[in-house]
């Protein structure tokens, strides 16, 4: 079955008891059993939920995976995952990862004496000399929030497997539907399904997937034990999103190249990241392991124009946290996404003052580079 499919068919279709072709939202808590010691597959809406269920095992086939698991929130993946380690091991993590991922791994688990470096993932020797004998793993954003850059995740899981180390990808910039890191040899796959997944900005969740009945066993267990489960009104939701995922996503990548290609045309603005331009140093890497290049985007205003200003008078995009979702949204990294990460590491990765991130949306694109054009304008100091 083809993707386009799979994202409306896959996982449990339907329900067989009633004929309905959604899953029901089995808003429970607990189960009856027949007996001691009996049940019909489910005990306690924490450890298991049909409607949950039906999300996960969506998100595993879709990502080509063994398992799938969701969550409350893409950080509860994200330290669901982080819990499979140990004090005294070591994380490699891409250098400008989403702030709350490096919040997290910096100020939760590194007082479980959990380590981490940052390296740039987009280059293998700088990895490979970071590997050491703590190393347990090497967590990348491809591309990364906020300044889009690109790993090798084939070549990545390559090297993580000489060294026995696991390779562990967040794949919320570019959804199964785009890129499958399981299939070019990651172990584990996270989403922050809030965004292009769930798609309309409405509900907030996580999903992980992996590779291995090994860890599949080991992240149930955590998922059971630390109980930051999805409710099932919000995992309804999020299979209702994933069901118009490849229409979505189609018109976001051909309105984002538009909006891109505008941008840089503009004298008003000195630099785009965007890995869909041919001279982007990950463009053949990207090329390769996904078939698109998404709708992220950053860019930086030039001395003289004021990026509060350009935010202000924005009057169709939405200043707001968050992206993926079908309405256009701007945010500053320095002061939102990226608050958490120490100023002089943000500096050095490049997430500068001036930097304002872009989630292109499905709106009418002429209408995008009308309401950015207004504010560029307006944005001169």
């Amino acid at each position: 079955m083809k993707i386009e499919s799979l994202l409306i068919h896959g996982g449990i279709d339907g329900d067989e008891s009633t004929g309905a072709v959604n899953v029901p939202i089995y808003q429970t808590s607990t189960y009856k059993q027949p007996a001691m010691g009996v049940n019909k597959g489910y005990e306690y809406s924490r450890t298991g939920n049909p409607t949950r269920k039906a999300l996960e095992e969506l998100i595993a086939q879709l990502e080509g995976g063994y398992a799938g698991f969701a969550f409350a929130s893409g950080m509860a993946a994200i330290t669901a995952v982080l819990s499979l380690f140990k004090a005294g091991d070591k994380l490699l993590i891409s250098n400008n990862i989403y702030g709350g991922s490096f919040r997290v791994i910096d100020k939760v688990f590194k007082n479980f004496n959990i380590d981490y470096a940052i390296v740039n993932t987009s280059k293998l020797e700088e990895i490979k000399e970071a590997i050491d004998g703590n190393v347990k793993a090497i967590y990348i954003e491809t591309p990364t929030n906020p300044l889009l850059d690109i790993t090798d995740i084939e070549e990545v899981s390559k090297l993580a497997k000489e060294y026995n180390l696991l390779t562990i990808v967040d794949n919320t910039f570019m959804t199964p539907y785009l890129q499958k890191p399981i299939e070019l040899g990651a172990d584990i796959v996270v989403h922050s399904g809030t965004k292009y997944l769930g798609g309309h900005s409405d509900t907030i969740s996580g999903l992980a997937v992996v590779n291995s009945k090994d860890l599949a066993e080991r992240l149930h267990f955590i998922q059971n034990a630390t109980g930051g489960v999805l409710s099932p009104f919000d995992s309804f939701l999020v299979i209702r999103g994933i069901k118009t995922l490849a229409v979505r996503i189609d018109r976001h990548n051909s309105n984002a190249k538009a909006v891109a290609e505008y941008l840089r045309s503009r004298e008003e603005v000195e630099k785009v990241y965007y890995p869909g331009f041919e001279d982007h140093p990950g463009y053949e890497v990207q090329s390769k392991q996904a078939k698109g290049f998404g709708s992220m985007m950053a860019f930086v205003l030039k001395e003289g124009y004021s990026y509060k200003k350009f935010i202000e008078s924005l009057e169709l995009i939405t200043f707001g946290e968050s992206l993926g979702g079908v309405e256009s949204l701007v945010s500053h990294p320095a002061t939102m996404t990226h608050a958490s990460i120490p100023p002089e590491i943000r500096k050095k990765v490049g997430i500068v003052d001036n930097l304002i991130r872009l989630s292109v949306g499905i709106e009418n694109v002429e209408d995008l580079i009308e309401d950015i054009d207004r504010a560029i304008k307006k944005a001169q100091e």
